[in-house]
């Protein structure tokens, strides 16, 4: 027999895991994939993301990482999408640069690279919607996996979706 928390847990994951596909199948602006996608689902991990966005909102001061990282600690599933930039070769200056090697000598992000991962990131929100599993889009979590170092050192721009499964979405109604 298994308790309601337990199923609601496995939910959770499940769901993590169709969004991880999701995310990886979404369209891409120039057919290259380089999204990279990692789900926090173990402890250790977790509390140490919540622990480091609670410095950064003392440290920046900003108020918003320590409300996201109260969400985070009853979160069963974080999936982490972010990106490796990869200049689209085209001069487009979508970027803000008037040319793609301007761009990487500034040490930026493509445009194009930019588009792909708000489409992926938005199919796996969109994963776990369909499934009822309460989520929300978080800046805050990408920048603090950056942070961390959890994609290694090419990923630039990530974004974060906590997973919650709970009688009340927690990202909803929330205050600085």
């Amino acid at each position: 027999m298994k308790t309601s928390a337990e199923l609601e847990k496995s939910a959770a994951l499940q769901v993590a895991a169709l969004m991880v596909a999701a995310a990886r199948t979404a369209p891409k602006t120039r057919g290259i994939d380089n999204i990279k996608i990692t789900t926090i689902d173990d402890e250790p991990t977790r509390q140490k993301l919540v622990a480091k966005m609670r410095e950064i909102a003392v440290k920046e001061n900003r108020p918003g990482f320590a409300r996201d990282a109260g969400n985070l600690e009853n979160s069963p599933a974080v999936v982490v999408i972010g990106v490796e930039p990869n200049p689209a070769g085209l001069n487009c200056g979508f970027c803000g640069q008037p040319s793609c090697e301007e761009l990487e000598n500034n040490d930026g992000v493509c445009a194009f690279n930019s588009i792909d991962l708000g489409i992926a990131t938005a199919s796996a929100a969109e994963t776990a919607g369909r499934f009822h599993i309460d989520n929300r889009i978080m800046y805050s979590v990408g920048r603090t996996c950056l942070d961390l170092g959890l994609f290694g050192p090419k990923v630039k721009p990530a974004l974060g979706i906590p997973l919650s499964v709970t009688g009340k979405n927690p990202f909803f109604d929330r205050k600085i």
